[in-house]
């Protein structure tokens, strides 16, 4: 018998590695810290982010598959969120840790 763990689909680090990569792109990071804490229409989004309707859209849609974001209708509108609040803790820590100005080179 071994005693390491099984690991089951929660704890599967090529999911979690998947998601991080996800997450990663420019794109779709600037869509992460446009929503925060909030929903957020796509055209919300669009205006914050600055991009094309049908880009915001391709990365949603990598966002979604990912279980990242989650969607939901409301007549001609799609509304989106961070889907838990623990991925929200998460992005903020990334932000707090990973912003430009703890980045640059300090002398």
């Amino acid at each position: 018998m071994s005693d390491i763990p099984e690991i089951d689909q929660e704890d599967d680090p090529i999911l979690t590695a998947n998601a991080l990569k996800a997450m990663a792109h420019p794109v779709r990071w600037r869509i992460l810290c446009a929503l925060g804490e909030q929903e957020l229409t796509v055209q919300e989004i669009l205006d914050r982010v600055g991009t094309t309707q049908s880009n915001i859209s391709q990365h949603l849609e990598v966002l979604r598959s990912k279980h990242i974001v989650s969607s939901r209708k409301e007549g001609t509108r799609v509304y989106c969120r961070v889907r838990n609040k623990q991925l929200q803790l998460l992005i903020e820590n990334m932000r707090d840790v990973l912003c430009v100005t703890n980045l640059e080179e300090q002398d």
